[in-house]
């Protein structure tokens, strides 16, 4: 065989701590397929990453350093898609129903004896590898259809080049707002949302249930954002929410919102009950003083990733970690003018003057435009002065603690 026809045929990695058994696979194997020998899971594992061009992986279960559930785990909890898809047969001496199950439950697509016959085996190796060259295929179509589609067929989600994209536009609108010297007030906002501890239900579950949770996800935010929104799956584990014309503590809401949604959130597969909790992690235009979307998704990703090396189930700012009652207490702040006019209507004066100072507050930034606009001799400085006396409680996203 010449070595070009040979580097044409697929590569499939043997680990095996057995000279002999790899000897075996690769007298059966070697006219049909490139060959690569590896004696431990953890010389197999780092072949695998610098590898591109293996196929398939053949392992044995019982070997020193790592083990082939080891490895199984690791190929099925990676993040590079050419490594966590690719098949994998288990190979073991005996005909053992727990390990069979064991190695099927950690992703395994096929388990097989090591006495099996040349015809079998070669057959069974042949199988997976034109079903995986069948998914690449299908997978590359995919991403080309995708590149030039806003949506992600897969998930029905915004792709990633469609969220950047739709926010360097919504950010260019904050940029034109903010100098335009009419007073209109625009910042976008954007929320990370990860799953905790996923490497733990890839390994406690599968690949197959860790990807249907993450399909649950998808449609938990897809029903709940406002339709303005984009959500883009930018990970495995990993969602983001672009929310324009929202500020801090309105992102902030709605995560928490979320949060709650998926902590009663219990969901069913083949009688096993499972539960997830999420970290978000919100960053805000105007808040964050950021000039490029990439440095606020960016924010996002890190304030996500600082709450889930924190315990997780958590939503983070820029302060630190946000509880409902700080939004509760700015959402009650925010609504205080009208509560103050329906108390007015009923003759409840005195609780309007008790709570005056805040209102005024409140309503500040309106005067000030006003006098700007019309001239008419409002005294601000006075009535900046009356203000103060709330400042302590009135929402300041730049110092408030979180």
């Amino acid at each position: 065989m010449s070595d070009e026809v040979k580097e044409a045929l697929p590569k499939v990695l043997i680990v095996d701590d057995s000279r002999m058994v790899r000897a075996s696979i690769v007298r059966h194997l070697r006219d049909r397929f490139q060959v690569r020998e590896e004696v431990d899971g953890e010389a197999g594992w780092e072949a695998l990453v610098i590898d591109p061009e293996i196929q398939l992986v053949i392992t044995d279960i019982g070997m020193p350093r790592l083990d082939g559930y080891g490895l199984l785990e690791r190929i099925r909890s990676s993040k590079l898609s050419r490594v966590h898809d690719l098949p994998v047969v288990v190979i073991s001496g005996e005909e053992d129903r727990e390990s069979r199950e064991k190695a099927y439950k950690l992703g395994a697509n096929d388990f097989i004896t090591k006495g099996i016959g040349a015809t079998e085996l070669l057959a069974r190796i042949e199988s997976l590898s034109r079903l995986a060259q069948t998914s690449r295929e299908l997978e590359q179509s995919r991403a080309a259809l995708a590149a030039q589609s806003p949506v992600d067929p897969t998930t029905g989600l915004a792709t990633g080049a469609y969220l950047n994209w739709h926010a360097e536009q919504e950010m260019a609108l904050v940029k034109r707002r903010g100098g335009d010297g009419r007073g209109a007030k625009t910042e976008i906002s954007t929320m990370v949302v990860e799953i905790d501890h996923y490497d733990q239900l890839v390994q406690w579950h599968g690949q197959h249930v860790a990807q249907l949770v993450t399909r649950k996800l998808s449609k938990i935010l897809a029903t709940k954002v406002r339709k303005e929104d984009t959500v883009a799956q930018l990970a495995p584990d990993q969602f983001a929410v672009l929310s324009p014309s929202t500020d801090l503590v309105g992102c902030c809401a709605f995560a928490l919102r979320l949060q709650r949604a998926i902590e009663n959130l219990v969901m069913t597969y083949r009688d096993e009950r499972i539960r997830i909790s999420v970290t978000a992690g919100v960053a805000c235009s105007s808040v964050d003083d950021v000039q490029t979307v990439s440095q606020l998704i960016g924010l996002a990703v890190q304030r996500a990733e600082q709450g889930r090396a924190a315990g997780g189930n958590k939503v983070v700012a820029d302060q630190g970690e946000v509880g409902r009652e700080f939004v509760e207490r700015v959402f009650r702040q925010a609504v205080s003018i009208d509560h103050a006019l329906l108390q007015l209507k009923a003759g409840a004066t005195d609780e309007v003057i008790e709570r005056l100072p805040e209102v005024l507050a409140t309503l500040l930034p309106l005067l000030e435009l006003i006098e700007s606009r019309i001239h008419c001799g409002l005294p601000l400085d006075v009535l900046g002065q009356h203000a103060s006396a709330a400042a302590a409680e009135t929402y300041d996203p730049r110092r408030t603690s979180i």
